[in-house]
């Protein structure tokens, strides 16, 4: 039995001398052609690759429902956090409640069924939920949304999808810049990146102090969020045969948060607005890795051990830590006598050894081992071919085998691509769920992992002659034995509530519409839409799950590329939540339209002038009921580049 336990000293001393070599280090896999929001979902670029498989995969053959958003798409449409960037994203649902509490749901699936990556290492440690609040766009390269269950290739929790946020790893030879912001608070950050023909090393820092807005209907205190985060990678590659890397993160934000009224009547009393409620969370997560490829490259060995701490606490009360560790093996093998990166039969074997522990159950720890298989086959007819079998034996559940199947048609001699995925997945109880023993809550030591099964079919087709592209995609997944809060269930008898696994299936379909058009040289336009019917397994709705999300962009170039001007439309409706008062119902909330806008023009080859607006129109909304949005917000800013 593989045992983790290896100290972030340890790593230091290994990293340290790395960083000094990497003046020489190669660039890791990632898309030497950027996409835009015109080009997100277009397969045909075959530069573009993702980490869709046990080992990155060219997006031309990937099977999967996923979307691309890059930093120049993200930039140019003025957003500043990775919440925001996710909320037009076909399939994809972001709630909050309030600025510093923010949920994404894949399909109708739970939060914590979606894993959340930064640099390919989980962004929560203990199995905890990871709450997408303040983590910012500064400094991130692109975002990867994998949609429909990946626990093949991402263990349990990715039974819904991936979110994969991939920060700055910087271009061939030294540069480095920095931005400012001010508007309701301000924000600074700052990188720096040094890649030769032997690897590179990037070094990335950002801080925002947002003041917020009053999340309540009553009162005027702002309830804002102060985060900074400092970031290290490098790769080098040592010699032919053997490259070497390594990544770390460490973040540290302090949020305000407001009380709640459970003898309230109506959601414009459920919140107090109360300036001691505060609260701390301590992000710190790295990896190391080594390759070695063997017989001219045809053989690939990959060896990499991850380690997250997740760590929280309120009003300076005693501090929550949850860690999860993994040692990953992996052997890459071409089946066609081409190197593994240019193979088009290949096969992917790997062995995973994971444990987490938290300390809301300290005398307990969780540990399973996998073993994972994959095939690829890239056809001459233009058919792509994804299969991967995965088993894990888990010391605290039954044994579990996850499968995936994908299919990806490059129609001969048309337009058009036909691409469709089947797979099943395991999501496991929190230790929240499983041992909570507090004045409201009671954890149930018996609950079951949920398990999901679905498919998705789907066409992407080119209009216009290249200019533009739609891909419409039809989704169906069940859920068995979710897991729900439930009052008066707690298996002491004591009347709190606790959790179950309700009994039966938890239906979701809909279907995910993204599209893209070049109009002009100058005026590109993208549309999304998800109609999502997500249901309990007794035919209730699903909550904070919007049945109708449709979004519009436009981005006009001004002065020949130098500057230009975005719109962001955004509608939601269909969205139900429970109303925390009464008789607990669960209602309807009313539907919305918010349009944010985005503007910028480079004063100089290094300098460039920003601008944006959130909320244009002041629009009050909720995503919960009680908890108020962001209203219309302007800021400002400089960005520069050497």
């Amino acid at each position: 039995m593989v045992r983790l336990q290896t100290s972030w000293l340890a790593i230091s001393a290994v990293l340290l001398p790395l960083a000094v070599m990497a003046q020489d280090v190669t660039q890791p896999v990632t898309p030497a052609v950027a996409q835009d929001d015109e080009t997100a979902g277009r397969v045909t670029l075959e530069t573009v690759v993702i980490s869709g498989g046990l080992s990155p995969i060219p997006a031309n053959a990937y099977g999967r429902a996923y979307t691309i958003l890059t930093a120049d798409e993200i930039e140019r449409r003025g957003i500043r956090s990775v919440q925001d960037a996710l909320r037009d994203v076909p399939g994809v649902a972001v709630s909050s409640t309030g600025s510093s509490f923010t949920q994404v749901r894949i399909r109708g699936a739970e939060a914590n069924h979606t894993l959340i990556l930064i640099d390919g290492v989980p962004a929560t440690g203990g199995n905890d939920e990871y709450i997408l609040s303040g983590l910012e766009t500064a400094n991130i390269d692109r975002i990867e949304i994998l949609r429909g269950p990946q626990s093949v290739y991402y263990g349990a929790n990715a039974s819904a999808g991936v979110i994969n946020i991939i920060t700055r790893q910087g271009q061939p030879g030294t540069h480095y810049g920095g931005a400012v912001e001010a508007g309701n608070g301000y924000a600074v950050s700052g990188w720096f990146t040094q890649r030769t023909e032997r690897g590179g090393l990037a070094f990335t820092a950002s801080k925002r102090d947002d003041h917020g807005y009053n999340q309540a209907f009553t009162g005027h205190e702002k309830d804002g969020i102060d985060r900074a985060t400092l970031g290290l990678t490098g790769d080098w590659q040592a010699s032919d045969e053997v490259k070497l890397g390594f990544t770390l993160r460490r973040a540290k934000e302090k949020y305000d948060y407001d009380s709640t009224n459970y003898a309230a009547t109506s959601y414009m009393d459920y919140l107090i607005d109360d300036p001691n409620q505060h609260s701390t969370r301590n992000e710190t997560l790295g990896s190391i890795w080594g390759e070695y490829a063997m017989l001219d490259g045809r053989v690939l060995h990959r060896l990499d051990y991850q380690d997250t701490v997740y760590k929280q606490s309120s009003n300076g009360g005693p501090e929550t830590r949850g860690q999860t560790r993994a040692l990953k093996y992996r052997l890459s093998a071409s089946l066609d006598g081409q190197q593994v990166a240019e193979a088009r039969q290949l096969v992917n074997v790997m062995v995973e050894r994971v444990k987490d522990d938290n300390t809301a159950a300290p005398d307990y720890r969780r540990a399973n081992t996998s073993v994972a298989l994959e095939y690829r086959g890239f056809f001459d007819n233009g058919l792509d071919v994804q299969a991967g079998l995965r088993h894990d034996r888990f010391t605290s559940f039954d044994d579990f085998t996850s499968w995936n199947l994908a299919l990806s048609w490059q129609v001969p001699n048309a337009p058009y691509r036909v691409h469709a995925s089947a797979g099943r997945g395991l999501v496991k109880p929190s230790y929240y769920e499983l041992f909570a023993n507090d004045s409201y809550t009671l954890g149930n030591p018996h609950l079951k992992p949920e398990r999901n099964t679905g498919f998705d079919i789907g066409i992407e087709a080119e209009l216009l002659g290249g200019r533009g592209t739609v891909d419409l995609t039809y989704f169906n997944e069940k859920m068995d034995d979710e897991i729900t809060y439930a009052y008066g269930a707690a298996p002491d008898g004591s009347g709190r509530a606790s959790y179950v696994n309700q009994h039966g299936k938890s239906p979701r379909e809909g279907i995910e519409l993204a599209g893209q058009l070049q109009a002009t040289e100058a005026l590109r336009l993208g549309l999304n839409y998800t109609y999502l019917d997500a249901k309990n397994p007794d035919g209730s709705v699903e909550i904070r799950r919007p049945r109708h999300e449709f979004g519009l962009r436009a981005s006009y170039d001004l002065d020949g590329g130098r500057g230009n001007l975005s719109a962001d439309l955004r509608h939601v409706a269909g969205n139900y939540d429970t109303q925390f008062w009464g008789s607990y119902p669960t209602r309807e909330l009313p539907s919305y339209t918010v349009v944010n806008l985005a503007g910028g023009y480079d004063i100089n080859q290094n300098l460039r002038a920003t601008a944006r607006v959130v909320n244009l129109f002041d629009k009050d909304y909720m995503d919960a009921w009680g908890y108020r949005s962001q209203g219309r917000t302007a800021y400002v800013g400089l960005e520069a580049k050497w």
